[in-house]
């Protein structure tokens, strides 16, 4: 298995003859409205696709989306939009995202209403739907709050892709009694200027790899106007907690290897 990541919450991940795109983000540059009053109003992405991305869309065989309803373009984007629909990816969804999906012409293949309390088939192996809780109080209250994927594939790592959330008594107890082997989680401490984190931030994050028993993955990093996290902010943090080995934050473009 591997994971290439693209950009904020997009990622490849590779396993046997698959190749799937999580969260398609695929605009470039300042093409997307900014997500903050404050701080000048910057327009998203704040940054390009990394060169890698068009040769590792190139392998794309199927789509997996965490959350995309409630205007979260930076998980899909009508860039990653019509990129799905002009080649019909398929794309694999919760039962309540199928429709909004569905309504946008791409080819989507919904996971069972109860994919969170029992495994359903993906691509050879097993997956199970994990809630997210996007934010909490007034803001929460407001957000799409979506799930996280738990991914079981032969001969694989168990894997943990976790869609926006803050980290949460269920999460902990997901990873006390799942022990995903790799798990990939926000990191970028989004916040809009009002309310508090509505992703995992410094704090959250290695209160996360405390819990997990595998290598964990930041991403959601230094993509979106509202993420204020750095790569290096999360990597020092990791560092003085003694937690660096199991935490790995890789750049835009950048391939980590599971199987080594």
């Amino acid at each position: 298995m591997k994971i290439q990541q693209l950009r904020n919450a997009t990622i490849i991940l590779e396993f046997g003859e698959y190749r799937v795109l999580v969260d398609p983000m695929l605009s470039p540059k300042n093409a997307l409205p900014p997500l903050k009053l404050s701080g000048g109003m910057l327009r998203n992405p704040t940054v390009d696709l990394p060169p890698q991305a068009d040769l590792a869309l190139l392998g794309v065989t199927h789509c997996l989306i965490t959350h995309c309803q409630k205007g979260h373009f930076d998980h899909l984007d009508r860039f990653g939009k019509a990129w799905l629909r002009e080649r019909q990816i398929p794309v694999i969804c919760t039962a309540h995202d199928a429709p909004h999906l569905a309504g946008k012409g791409l080819n989507v293949q919904s996971l069972p209403p109860d994919a969170g309390s029992k495994k359903a088939p993906f691509l050879g192996g097993l997956i199970s739907t994990v809630p997210c809780v996007h934010g909490r109080g007034f803001v929460g209250s407001l957000m799409e709050h979506g799930v996280g994927y738990f991914i079981q594939i032969p001969g694989e790592p168990s894997l943990y892709l976790s869609g926006d959330t803050i980290f949460t008594p269920r999460i902990q107890e997901f990873l006390w009694t799942r022990k995903p082997e790799v798990s990939v989680v926000p990191a970028g401490g989004a916040q809009f200027d009002v309310g508090g984190e509505i992703i995992m931030g410094v704090s959250d994050v290695l209160e996360f790899t405390r819990a997990a028993s595998g290598t964990v993955i930041a991403n959601h990093l230094e993509a979106i106007s509202h993420c204020p996290v750095t790569r290096d902010q999360l990597l020092i943090a990791a560092q003085h907690a003694g937690l660096s080995k199991r935490l790995v934050v890789p750049q835009d473009g950048e391939i980590v290897d599971l199987n080594v």
